[in-house]
């Protein structure tokens, strides 16, 4: 069958969700707390692939609710194609719980009984399908029932007659065998007769096989390593892969000898394990990633190594997988150190989150920022208003920026939003693909104290991932060095909390002496990267065209990830923005603005005191909203039509206006 070759590799096998126990050290009864993953052998191997850029493709089903739906959504954010992960209707998609009680001791529970991925059907894909693919994978669970075996078989015959490869990961579980206690999922090995017979029924076919000691043994049929070896070598000339933990790998082309370290050894990394589930996922993933790519053997088990030695030191499985950049950064230590602390390395980290943000944002970031506390509560004053009008008042903003953001044909609407007066509405537009950054600082405060006080983690871990953590802070490089510490701790604190929790952070700088500093705001971006403070947004005044080329040649060589630059308004007129736009729409570092009362509010004033409906509210403010949208475009559309100048470089020299009502800007 000629049929283009559109994917790597397809994964077939489990696709579910793995529970994982927040509190290290605790056994699985006592798990307080757990973190949701993607789990499931062959869907953390897809997605370890897509991660380090092959095109993967799962087959699977999922059921047809809300966790079948997270699995395919994880999936299709990594990349990986999902058109063939089908919905069970009448079936749940499987779930394992699981703990981490000492490096040694997973305690996991499978919750698996007729499972989604366990009912896959021939009818869930044909012999195009599986062609269209380089590789195709294998995962033991999938050969355990006879109905998944007969499916399997289907799937490796299409491919052997289509010259696609066939690779087998034994992942060898005996719970899921029916050879334990459903208590027992830590278990790795029982010996069993059927169980290597129905393996080496499909040994003939594979072009790969890999494996841990244990599962050798179990394909093989023998107590012992190299005599399990010789006899799957008796079945099939498959390249054979070994892995062996913390020692690497081992690799057969041919023969196998008498002694095992005979075969191509390739030395593993030592690294301190938290968590060795889905080390072994990974380790195929970085082996497809050289093997699919034409790379050497030897490559190919550096790359495996190295990402199993990455992820044992991380809590989960696919979560924890690397991407291509983080790999290669990560071998690159390796090489210079001979040794690696994955745990301790603030740049392996800092590239981890980066590398694996979604990334469906957009270039244009067109935001109305509703996230002011202390102005909406001296407006109401100003009004006579009762305070408890404001979380009304923020529902109707929330519904002029929907009505904007559709008139300007925005892809995504965007705001800044409170939770003190804009909890209603934050959760009204919560996982409706809004951009939205909500302040975490304390109005005014400077130096800068947070509303919940040092209780940061506390209070992100109920936030929605989606939601971006945003801090204001008045900041001059040159304050006195007890306000710029106290300042610089805080935002380090505010930083590390973030990655942790995985949010992304949008920081907002504003020279406490506005127009005499503006020129010291690439400074002050200097010294946060110093600090090792890599946010992922920037929110910054209107700048001079050589003050963003600065700010522009900064990020580009010390934070290349970080996704861009949204201007701020400070409640100057509308002209006066647009005049600013005109300069900052030239460096393609800015993505647009946040802007706020320069277009609500002398609405909200008359909102307030009863002038104006809710409507007129809306009608209006949507108007000013779409005038900035419109305005921004059209001096962006003039960077993208200038095809002869470098990325950032400014179209002409213009200062921008400045406001010389220092009061109104700070207000």
């Amino acid at each position: 069958m000629a049929t283009k070759r559109i994917y790597d590799v397809i994964c077939v096998g489990r696709a579910a969700v793995d529970l994982y126990g927040q509190q290290v050290g605790s056994k699985l009864q006592d798990i307080s707390t757990f973190a949701k993953y993607l789990g499931g052998s062959a869907g953390n191997i897809a997605y370890g692939c897509a991660r380090l850029g092959l095109k993967s493709a799962m087959l699977t089903r999922v059921g047809d609710e809300q966790m079948g739906e997270f699995v395919r959504q994880v999936l299709a954010q990594a990349g990986v194609d999902v058109s063939h992960v089908m919905s069970d209707p009448e079936r749940l998609t499987g779930l394992v719980l699981l703990s981490i009680k000492d490096k040694d001791t997973f305690p996991l529970l499978f919750y698996r009984h007729d499972c989604a991925d366990m009912a896959l059907s021939v009818e869930d894909f044909d012999e195009a399908f599986i062609a269209s693919a380089r590789a195709l994978l294998i995962t033991g669970t999938h050969l355990s029932t006879a109905h998944t075996y007969q499916v399997c078989l289907q799937a490796i015959r299409w491919a052997k007659a289509n010259g696609t490869q066939v690779m087998l990961d034994i992942d060898y579980r005996p719970v899921l065998w029916g050879l334990t206690k459903l208590g027992e999922g830590e278990n790795r090995f029982v010996s069993a007769a059927t169980v290597t017979a129905h393996i080496q029924s499909v040994l003939s076919y594979c072009d790969l096989i890999v494996g841990t000691e244990e599962e050798i043994c179990i394909a093989g049929g023998e107590s012992d390593l190299t005599k399990s070896l010789q006899a799957i070598r008796t079945i099939t000339d498959a390249v054979l892969v070994v892995k062996r933990g913390p020692l690497g790998c081992v690799v057969f082309t041919e023969a196998i000898p008498n002694d095992i370290e005979q075969g191509l050894c390739i030395k593993g990394v030592n690294v301190e394990v938290l968590n060795v589930l889905g080390a072994g996922d990974a380790f195929l993933s970085g082996f497809l990633r050289g093997q699919l790519q034409g790379e050497s053997i030897e490559q190919c088990c550096r790359y495996a190594n190295a990402c199993g030695a990455i992820v044992v030191s991380r809590h989960g499985c696919a979560p924890a997988m690397p991407t291509a950049e983080e790999l290669d950064y990560f071998l690159q230590s390796v090489e210079r150190t001979e040794n690696s602390r994955p745990a301790e390395d603030c740049q392996l980290d800092y590239l981890h989150r980066v590398t694996t943000r979604r990334t469906y944002y957009d270039e244009e970031i067109c935001a109305l920022a509703l996230d002011h506390r202390r102005q909406f509560v001296a407006m109401a004053q100003e009004a006579g208003a009762d305070l408890n009008q404001l979380p009304e008042l923020k529902q109707l903003l929330v519904q002029a920026v929907a009505r904007g953001a559709a008139g300007a044909e925005l892809v995504r609407p965007a705001t800044l939003l409170d939770s003190t007066y804009g909890q209603q509405a934050l959760l009204q537009i919560s996982g409706q693909d809004w951009w939205v950054a909500r302040p975490v600082e304390q109005p005014g405060s400077r130096p800068l104290a947070f509303e919940q006080g040092n209780a940061l983690l506390a209070q992100l871990q109920y936030w929605p991932l989606e939601h971006i953590v945003k801090c204001l802070v008045y900041y001059h490089p040159e304050d006195s060095p007890t306000l710029r510490l106290a300042q610089e701790q805080q935002l380090l604190s505010l930083y590390q909390v973030c990655q942790q929790t995985g949010h992304e952070l949008l920081l907002e700088v504003i020279p406490p002496d506005f127009d005499a500093a503006l020129k010291t705001v690439p400074l002050t971006l200097q010294r946060f990267y110093n600090l090792g403070i890599y946010p992922d947004w920037w929110k910054l005044p209107a700048l001079s065209a050589s003050s963003w080329q600065q700010v522009t040649t900064l990020i580009t060589e010390r934070a290349p990830h970080c996704r861009g630059i949204v201007v701020l308004g400070l409640e100057a007129p509308i002209a006066e923005l647009l005049s600013g736009f005109a300069i900052a729409a030239q460096f393609s570092i800015v993505k647009g603005f946040a802007v706020g009362r320069s277009v609500f509010g002398q609405s909200c004033k008359q909102w307030l005191a009863g002038e104006i409906t809710d409507n007129a509210l809306i009608d209006t403010v949507a108007a000013q909203y779409q005038l900035l949208i419109h305005g921004w475009r059209k001096y962006r559309k003039s960077l993208n039509s200038v095809n002869s100048l470098c990325p950032g470089e400014p179209v002409d020299n213009t200062e921008s206006t400045r406001v010389t009502d220092k009061t109104r800007r700070l207000a």
